[in-house]
């Protein structure tokens, strides 16, 4: 008898401890990443030549290691805007990277937890491309939207070039700016043009 009471008394006990764990742990914090959405904005020049029908891949991130990577950017297209106001040309789909035109595109991925601070852009194919300034807003929070990066070169072929104003170091001889290393990813090694 003393056996059954004392299996009885251990069952209660766990069955008020399961409970306990149950209502205890709707209050921990779930470290579920969520997925913000941003405009990236990526103006071609009017240099003759500057237009690329070649796919053109975007990594940005900030400095809080959060990384993204969009690769075929050229599918992401939303709109062409006109360079000299907000407006909207039209809402056909059109070839992105067109000489001196403006381009939007919508991607979705990681959220940044500061401001965007580094960019760069990858050409693969056989084409001349000559961007002139690109620019990633943060639609969730526009404080974390990038400054405009300048590249208006063109850009050299399969590997990433760009900015990054993440890590800049001023010191008697000027700003220097620390070289960023991407982590080589299994599909493919990623390399970086300073």
């Amino acid at each position: 008898m003393e056996i059954i009471r004392s299996r009885r008394g251990l069952i209660i006990a766990c069955c008020i401890f399961l409970l306990a764990l149950i209502a205890g742990g709707e209050n921990l914090p779930q470290n579920i990443k969520r997925n913000c959405s941003y405009t990236v904005t990526i103006q071609t020049t009017c240099t003759k030549g500057a237009d690329t029908s070649d796919h053109v891949s975007l990594r940005f991130g900030d400095k809080k290691s959060n990384d993204m990577i969009v690769h075929h950017l050229n599918s992401k297209h939303v709109r062409q805007v006109d360079p000299l106001q907000p407006l909207v040309l039209d809402d056909i789909p059109r070839k992105p990277f067109q000489a001196c035109l403006v381009d939007e595109f919508q991607v979705t991925g990681q959220c940044m937890e500061s401001p965007i601070c580094y960019l760069f852009l990858k050409l693969s194919g056989s084409d001349d491309w000559r961007p002139g300034f690109a620019q990633v807003e943060a639609l969730e929070e526009s404080g974390l939207s990038s400054k405009s990066f300048y590249f208006r070169r063109y850009l050299p072929r399969n590997v990433w070039h760009g900015s990054d104003l993440c890590s800049k170091e001023i010191n008697p001889f000027g700003i220097r700016h620390k070289r960023k290393v991407f982590k080589k990813t299994p599909a493919a090694a990623e390399t970086l043009m300073p």
